[in-house]
């Protein structure tokens, strides 16, 4: 880390939104905020370290997912995978309080139950297809940010994104109304 000084704060400010959400959409939101903890925890204990050879946003989803997969892995958190209901409002609360004021309630409601329908197809999907399609489709970063955030090769991410939406696609397909994801 060349002559830059990381303020912890700023960082925090900057990611925490970022990262709660992306773990809710990772474990669910009954984890998420612990867990948003935890990474922040792991950031600044780790911040002094920062060589700054990767982005910082790099950096901290890279904590945050290592974070998500080790809590998906603990055997406590495989007896209770996802009973606990994920956060209906959480995906773009901002951008749904912008747009509400300019769409019809019936607009409003198919794109709640869309959200939620996609959201919950998404959050079933495996740990290794689930990472990588919440790390494009819902916090929209490119594949190669995508392949440094969790050490793989951007082949292996193109992969794992395309046999992701294949997955994606074919459980909305079966399980929800084509209005409700078209």
């Amino acid at each position: 880390m060349s002559e830059i000084v990381m303020d912890f704060e700023k960082i925090h400010t900057d990611f925490r939104p970022k990262i709660e959400r992306y773990l809710t959409r990772l474990v669910g939101a009954s984890e998420a905020e612990d867990l948003t903890q935890e990474v922040f925890v792991k950031i600044s204990r780790a911040l002094k370290t920062f060589r700054g050879e990767s982005k910082l946003s790099t950096w901290v989803y890279r904590i945050a997912t290592n974070t998500a997969l080790d809590r998906l892995r603990d055997a406590s958190f495989k007896r209770n995978v996802f009973s606990a209901s994920f956060d209906s409002d959480g995906l773009a609360r901002a951008d749904e309080k912008i747009a509400a004021e300019a769409i019809s309630l019936d607009q409003q409601l198919c794109r709640k139950e869309r959200d939620k329908c996609y959201r919950d197809f998404v959050a079933n999907l495996p740990p290794n297809y689930r990472t990588v399609v919440a790390l494009s489709d819902l916090e929209e970063l490119a594949a190669n940010e995508i392949a440094d955030i969790l050490g793989l090769s951007l082949d292996v991410v193109k992969i794992r994104l395309h046999r992701g939406r294949e997955k994606l696609l074919r459980a909305l397909k079966d399980h929800c109304k084509p209005e409700d994801w078209l």
